[in-house]
């Protein structure tokens, strides 16, 4: 995909995904193109759970030029449909806070696999942390190994 804001990428001083776009903040990559990052969540509901976000600082969906519509929902199509066949899961949820409940003021598209009576209700879900690093690079290894037979389809 072409980068429509290559040449205007904005970075915010203090905000936690510019910074993973820079490379200050460490992240586990599992997907990125010019104009967007996807990573894993740190405090995730399930294994899998990723963050998609757009490398130039826009806070909600509402600030998203509609240049960048079809290009960034074609990525979260990828990501989810990634996401549901590296974790084996029979679907995904995919969400965007607006301001509440937004922890990080910056756009990012929350992608959870989903399985029936994974016990999610509601909103009220709690996170779960990844045992160990093994577990880290299994599931990066999934979620990879889809996108690259997805985008190779």
């Amino acid at each position: 995909m072409k980068n429509t804001l290559k040449n205007a990428l904005v970075l915010k001083e203090n905000c936690t995904f510019c910074n993973i776009v820079r490379g200050s903040v460490p992240c586990f990559k599992v997907f990125e193109d010019d104009i967007s990052l996807a990573f894993l969540d740190h405090r995730p509901l399930f294994a899998g759970h990723s963050l998609f976000i757009v490398k130039s600082h826009m806070e909600t969906l509402f600030d998203l030029p509609d240049s960048l519509l079809g290009a960034v929902f074609s990525n979260v199509r990828l990501l989810s449909q990634a996401v549901m066949q590296g974790m084996e899961a029979e679907g995904t949820f995919v969400a965007i806070n607006n301001r509440v409940s937004q922890s990080v003021p910056h756009f990012h598209v929350h992608i959870v696999p989903r399985r029936k009576r994974d016990g999610l209700k509601g909103f009220f879900w709690p996170r779960r942390a990844y045992k160990d690093d093994q577990e880290i690079e299994a599931t990066l290894h999934a979620l990879r190994s889809a996108i690259a037979a997805l985008q190779d389809s």
